[in-house]
């Protein structure tokens, strides 16, 4: 177990810096700081980099305590995958089929949040290969803050990695790319469902706005 937890934190040491080279990756946080608190970071998704590029721009001592929420039907077919996914970057891994789900993934979130740690979602649900800017978000950040309606959702927008690594693409093009942070967001009391996500969403619009990216 040991060697485990050496080899993984080597690799995540080597992924990081490979990351900030070909990217050379920018943290931008316009309306939050980087706080040592459990948060929900809410990205844009349009690379397979996606959670990387986040999780690079973080500062050390929150990377440490984030993790993201990843497909286990994708990461978990090969052992290489499976071992980076599991070791590095510690993921929560939900299955995406619901026929064949036999864990609740909000509930899964719930408690990695209830351990103290800060999660990485693309509540967009799926990658965004179209023209709009941003997909319509999917219900479960809903869900997740209505179980635990003190938790921060942080809009996040990130910038030029679908150019730097297009679908398809294993090894990233060397753009500069950045990851901006918006203001966090918190359930109200009583809030529904469309009025919160339409407010993360206009959180996550705001930024791209703010960079001269909308197109809303």
């Amino acid at each position: 177990m040991l060697m485990t937890k050496l080899l993984a934190n080597i690799l995540g040491q080597i992924i990081v810096l490979f990351a900030q080279l070909l990217t050379a990756v920018r943290p931008l946080w316009r309306g939050a700081r980087p706080e040592n608190k459990t948060r929900i970071y809410c990205g844009n998704h349009t690379s397979n980099g996606d959670f990387v590029l986040i999780w690079t721009a973080l500062p050390p001592h929150i990377r440490r305590m984030t993790r993201p929420v990843a497909a286990s039907d994708y990461w978990l077919t090969t052992k290489v995958r499976s071992f980076v996914i599991k070791y590095v970057f510690r993921a929560v891994l939900v299955d995406r089929n619901p026929e064949t789900r036999t864990d609740d993934p909000i509930a899964m979130m719930a408690e990695a949040t209830d351990q103290g740690g800060s999660l990485i979602i693309f509540p967009e649900g799926k990658r965004n290969m179209g023209d709009d800017i941003l997909l319509p978000l999917k219900t479960g950040i809903y869900h997740l803050a209505s179980k635990r309606p003190n938790l921060e959702f942080v809009p996040v927008w990130i910038s030029n990695l679908n150019r730097a690594m297009p679908k398809g693409e294993i090894i990233p093009l060397p753009l500069l790319c950045s990851v901006s942070f918006g203001t966090p967001i918190q359930i109200k009391e009583g809030e529904g469902k469309e009025e919160f996500l339409e407010r993360v969403r206009n959180g996550m619009l705001a930024i791209a706005t703010d960079l001269g990216e909308s197109n809303d």
